[in-house]
């Protein structure tokens, strides 16, 4: 007999291997609270690695007397010299912050307490890194074992200095922590995390190169690391941001840090307690969160400036946050800048008075550039099906694009997605749909470039039609249904041939039922003569 040998096993990512091997060390530690310890410890070993390849950089530099040091007392100050480490983006770490001190004590009986010390001297020494890492080991229920492990484990020679790539496999390896992190939370997840194909698609339409990036409800960064990667590390951007939950805060913090990122996150609500009021932003890009309802509307200031559009005010409703939202992000937008935003698919036809009333305005306003309806299940946390809106204030023709007033364009993507590798629900837009996507979308706001018109996928809506589907958004109402493909067939050959085969199908059908009610008289002869 033969055997079929099974396939070869994929071998594991590093990421994966490494998210396995930290996983088996929580122990007592709630799933929802591991992050803050394996997070933190694991940005640490990003600035000590960063202090480590910098130092030996000035200590290359004195080799190589493009510093001149004339005795040992000057190359100590030297290494020792806090604006020598600023200037490649490093910090300077006392002894007792690095990570070979760690590693060092790992094995000592107060390694909880010696970790919380490192953490603790880093905020002391830099402003910019004061809160980021507050003293949580000691009393914590992570294990010391765990603990002395989780050095152990990131330790590991990729993450050394003599690794060329160690940097950059840190970077990638926080990012791919988080979103494990917030899969396995559930709805809490959804609080600091976006899927990383529905940002890409977000970023990939607006096309950030130069300029604000703003976002009001940033979670741990996401939109700005995936702006950042867009824009090649491009210095011309910079990353405004507002976060309502302060151990969320110290997350996106930490990621702009590691991803060489100066940006400026602060703690509130940005609904109520906008921290950044006078920003103008050339990209707004945001995933706030879904039908946030009893958020404090009555709270808002009669004269709040958010409520105008197009010189006409507004009422805001406690029972839905989702056009509040929106508000806010036009509000952050510059002339001449676009905004992006993940909403729940009701904000495109909702019917409550002061929501329709906001979305007529927005329409009539020429503010809605784009509505783009994404694949269900692409979120982990949720199962609510959601869009994308793309406001846009160059809808006139300038900053390099076309003047589409009075047009809409829509875009069903509801039939792309996948199952991402490893999940039976979740779904993943792949590289090919997202660039579908976006090139869609920059085709119709692009100077001299046909307009795309896929039946089924997407359309432009002229503003009369909108307004005789009640202002309604759905793409589904404006792209029509895909095209079938035409096999070439003549009619009168085509009713013929699928006639007989209906036949020959409930002759079969017969046939079959014929048999079975024999087969069950025969079975009762049989049963009546035992």
């Amino acid at each position: 007999m033969a055997y079929k040998t099974s396939p070869k096993k994929k071998p594991a990512k590093f990421e994966d291997e490494l998210w396995s091997a930290a996983v088996a060390l929580r122990g007592n530690v709630a799933p929802a609270d591991y992050k803050h310890y394996v997070l933190p410890l694991l940005f640490l070993r990003y600035l000590s690695l960063k202090y480590e390849k910098r130092r030996e950089e000035l200590i290359q530099e004195v080799r190589e007397h493009r510093k001149v040091m004339p005795s040992q007392a000057n190359m100590d100050y030297l290494l020792e010299e806090p604006d020598e480490y600023k200037k490649a983006n490093a910090f300077m770490l006392p002894e007792q912050a690095r990570w070979d001190h760690l590693v060092k004590h790992a094995q000592d009986d107060k390694i909880k307490i010696i970790v919380d010390d490192a953490l603790e001297v880093v905020g002391k020494e830099h402003p910019k890194l004061q809160g980021i890492m507050p003293r949580i080991f000691a009393n914590s229920n992570l294990d010391a074992d765990a603990l002395r492990s989780l050095i152990t484990l990131f330790s590991k020679e990729v993450f050394s200095s003599k690794s060329g790539q160690a940097l950059d496999m840190l970077g990638k390896t926080y990012e791919y922590f988080i979103g494990n992190f917030a899969s396995t939370e559930g709805a809490r997840g959804g609080e600091y995390f976006t899927p990383e194909s529905v940002v890409r698609v977000l970023v990939e339409c607006m096309e950030p190169k130069e300029g604000v990036v703003f976002d009001p409800a940033c979670g741990s960064g996401g939109m700005f690391v995936q702006s950042d990667k867009f824009a090649h590390h491009n210095k011309a951007l910079s990353f405004i941001g507002q976060e309502r939950i302060d151990t969320t805060v110290r997350l996106g913090r930490m990621n702009l840090i590691l991803h060489g990122l100066d940006g400026a996150i602060e703690l509130g609500n940005s609904l109520l307690d906008d921290k950044h009021p006078h920003v103008k932003a050339d990209f707004v890009i945001a995933n706030p969160p879904f039908n946030l309802s009893g958020w404090g509307a009555e709270k808002l200031d009669s004269n709040d400036p958010r409520l105008t559009v197009d010189g006409k005010r507004y009422a805001a409703t406690n029972s839905n946050a989702n056009y509040m939202w929106m508000l806010h992000f036009l509000h952050h937008t510059k002339e001449g800048g676009t905004a992006a935003t993940v909403m729940a698919n009701g904000s495109m036809t909702t019917s409550t008075n002061e929501e329709q009333a906001l979305r007529r305005a927005f329409v009539e306003a020429n503010l809605v550039d784009c509505i783009i309806q994404l694949p269900e299940k692409l979120f982990a946390q949720t199962g609510i099906p959601v869009c994308i809106w793309i406001f846009s204030k160059s809808r006139g023709g300038i900053s390099g694009h076309r003047d589409r007033r009075n047009e809409i364009f829509f875009i069903d993507a509801r039939k792309l997605g996948r199952l991402k590798e490893g999940s039976r629900k979740q779904k993943e837009l792949t590289e090919e749909e997202i660039a579908k996507i976006a090139a869609a979308y920059h085709s119709f706001r692009a100077v001299g470039r046909e307009q795309q018109t896929t039946p089924g996928f997407c359309a432009a809506g002229h503003l009369e039609t909108v307004q005789k589907h009640d202002y309604k958004l759905t793409p589904g109402i404006y792209v029509g249904s895909e095209a079938e493909e035409d096999d070439g067939e003549e009619f009168e050959a085509k009713y013929a041939r699928l006639t007989a085969q209906l036949k020959e199908q409930f002759e079969e059908s017969n046939r079959l039922q014929s048999t079975i009610r024999n087969n069950l008289q025969a079975n009762l002869r049989i049963e009546d003569l035992q």
